[in-house]
């Protein structure tokens, strides 16, 4: 059965012609590498070899091989009846009329009841999306980086005026990520040919990045965020130690590639200041070469060389590479804070298999709104809302806020609101009781609490 259809057993229900009937069991045990079927709305599905060509990557479709991608096939494609000509061919059957509709430890009332406020959200018109709000964006980037140019033409390149366009630009290229991002996600233009194409000019020729390297990055972390092994976001090259498990599994294994009960210290030397301007410029670039991806190489080469034409007449070839760098140093602090803020001190934890609404709450939490909080974080402090309806224009984050938060008093689910000053400090705090629970006195405790106490750990086993 490992590709197709099985024979229809006595008494079972007619399904398609060739195709088959199946259980939970049998999908789950197609979740190879190579061997990988998933369900949507009781359909299944064999994705071994489309998983390849999947535009957004192959490990965000993968990540759901053998189980239930019914809500994030809804969370992420906001024409379904588009994608289905693509799904199609893939189909093999379907579940048994027995089978439960979800699988693992997804709860049938909160998804039945998420999926009615879906439907009522789009019925509200809260999916369509106002042009000017994006233009005035737009605007607004393209004037910031104007007038950096203006102030050096006009009044030279001092220090001070020097600190003064760094910082203006900085916000340029920060308001410009913000923006790729409502663009990746689909969530301007109705048609998905429209975003794919102004993404490619924003976060190419505004930003000299790629639109492919984040589509196939962002996408496995809206998937399954804060999953180890499936959120690239927690993939910290074993620079930081995250969540209740991995300092405990760390010091189990006795694994020290860093002093990490001083995380909390040198993480203001390493995250902050380098994830931009070293890693990520790194990465974009060797992935763009690696894959052949000419079409965003040109995108990104067009803001090199705008950039430098630009900047060269104040400062020269190696001035203007250090300004660079510099304006990159201070959007990389401005990335990481507000990025991180609503993620690494919520839940880090293995696969779980949750429903979509319990998985997002449990790994996300918002900041206050106002109109600088909306502005300085590209309404990405209503984080839980971006993360519940990723196509959903950001503007409307406000409009749909009461009704999340009622739907999670309904189920007992904690819908976690913070301060901006909170959220930051959070952030920053939260890495040292994480590094002292890796600490020696921590793994005595831990040995002595999993022989004697019969704790269980996921993933340790003494």
């Amino acid at each position: 059965m490992g590709g197709g259809g099985q024979l229809k057993k006595p008494g079972e229900p007619d399904c398609e012609k060739g195709r088959g009937v199946y259980t939970w069991e049998e999908v789950k045990s197609h979740s190879s590498r190579s061997d990988q079927w998933l369900v949507i709305d009781r359909k299944v599905y064999n994705i071994s070899q489309w998983a390849k060509r999947h535009p957004g990557g192959f490990r965000v479709i993968s990540h759901y091989a053998g189980e239930d991608a019914s809500e994030p096939f809804a969370a992420f494609h906001p024409d379904p009846k588009f994608v289905q000509k693509f799904l199609k061919p893939l189909l093999i059957g379907e579940l048994l009329p027995t089978e439960p509709s979800h699988d693992q430890n997804k709860n049938e009332d909160i998804m039945q009841d998420f999926h009615s406020l879906r439907e009522q959200t789009k019925n509200q018109g809260l999916f369509d999306a106002r042009p000017l709000f994006f233009c005035l964006h737009l605007g607004h980037i393209l004037l910031l980086e104007a007038l950096a140019w203006i102030i050096l033409w006009y009044w030279g390149t001092s220090w001070t005026l020097t600190l003064l366009c760094s910082v203006i630009l900085a916000t340029a290229q920060s308001q410009a990520g913000w923006l790729q991002h409502d663009f990746g996600h689909l969530s301007v233009f109705k048609k998905s040919k429209w975003n794919h194409i102004v993404h490619k000019f924003v976060i190419g020729h505004l930003k000299g990045a790629s639109a492919n390297w984040w589509n196939h990055r962002h996408f496995q972390h809206h998937a399954k965020p804060n999953t180890f092994m499936k959120d690239p976001d927690i993939y910290m090259l074993d620079f930081f130690v995250l969540g209740d498990v991995q300092p405990v599994e760390y010091g189990v294994k006795k694994i020290k590639h860093m002093p990490y009960n001083h995380q909390h210290l040198y993480f203001h030397l390493v995250a902050p200041p380098l994830l931009i301007p070293v890693f990520y410029n790194i990465n974009i670039m060797q992935t763009m070469i690696s894959r052949r991806d000419w079409v965003d190489l040109s995108w990104s080469m067009t803001f090199y060389l705008r950039y430098f034409w630009c900047y060269v007449p104040f400062y020269g070839v190696f001035g203007s590479m250090v300004f660079y760098i510099f304006i990159r140093f201070l959007e990389s602090h401005w990335f990481v804070w507000v990025t991180q803020m609503s993620h690494l001190p919520m839940e880090i934890n293995h696969e779980k298999q949750q429903d979509w609404l319990r998985m997002q709450l449990k790994t996300t939490c918002n900041v206050e709104p106002s109109f600088f909080n909306d502005w300085f974080s590209g309404h990405l402090n209503f984080q839980i809302e971006h993360h519940l309806f990723p196509t959903m224009p950001r503007h409307n984050f406000h409009l749909v806020a009461p009704q999340v938060r009622a739907l999670c008093e309904k189920h007992g689910i904690q819908y976690q609101v913070k301060t901006l000053w909170q959220g930051l400090a959070d952030r920053s705090f939260s890495a040292e009781p994480l590094g002292r629970r890796w600490g020696f006195l921590e793994y005595l405790r831990i040995l002595r609490c999993l022989a004697y106490c019969e704790i269980e750990y996921p993933g340790l086993s003494l």
